[in-house]
Order: structure tokens, then C-alpha cells, then sequence
């Protein structure tokens, strides 16, 4: 009596390689990480300094003045807020300084007469 022969083995799954299907190799995905990560983002870190530590062309371009909408903004009517000419300013804030030592000063002085 002769045997059946036995059922061929299941194919392999996508990407294992046999002893048997070394002539046809099938390709796996390359793992993540690698050299070629580390190369890609080396390139995209100097790419960033690259941008960040560029010059302006032009002393207008870096900020230095030429704008007269920057700073002369603050003492025109069209910035928004209360509007108080500097003077106005110098002197009320003198007069707070004088009334604080004027009341240091009768603190002083009437402690030691009604002490």
C-alpha cells in the first residue's frame, strides 16, 4: 500500500524568507530608526539653525529705525489709551514724592510734641 503523499507546507507570510525561497527574496520594510533617520534630521536641525541665524539684508529688515510707526506711535492721537503730555506726567509724580516726605516729616515732628 502506498501512502499519500503529505499536504504541502502553508506559504510563508509577506516578507519571511525560506530556506527554499532564497532565489525569490521579497523585500521587508526597512525598520524605523536607522542611518538614514539621523542623516534626515541632522539636515533638518541645521537647516533650522540655518534660518534662525540668517543676517537681514538690510538694517531696515533687523529693526534698527527707519520705521517712524514703531516709537513716534506712542505720542500720536492715533494710539488707543489716555493720551497725558510727558510734563504733566514729570510734575504729578514729583508732587507725590514732596507729599510723601512732607508726611514723613509732620510724622516726625508731631510725635515729638504730642508724645
Amino acid at each position: 500500500m502506498v501512502s499519500p503523499p503529505p499536504p504541502p507546507p502553508p506559504p510563508p507570510p509577506p516578507g519571511v524568507q525560506t530556506p527554499s525561497s532564497s532565489t525569490s527574496r521579497t523585500l521587508s520594510p526597512k525598520p524605523p530608526g536607522g542611518p538614514a533617520t539621523a542623516l534626515r534630521r541632522r539636515a533638518a536641525a541645521d537647516l533650522k539653525d540655518r534660518a534662525a541665524n540668517a543676517r537681514p539684508a538690510s538694517t531696515r529688515a533687523a529693526g534698527a529705525g527707519g520705521s517712524s510707526s514703531t516709537m513716534l506711535k506712542l505720542y500720536t492721537d492715533e494710539s488707543p489709551g489716555l493720551k497725558v503730555d510727558p510734563v504733566v506726567v514729570l510734575v504729578l509724580s514729583v508732587g507725590f514724592i514732596i507729599s510723601v516726605v512732607a508726611l514723613h516729616v509732620m510724622a516726625k515732628v508731631s510725635k515729638r510734641f504730642f508724645a
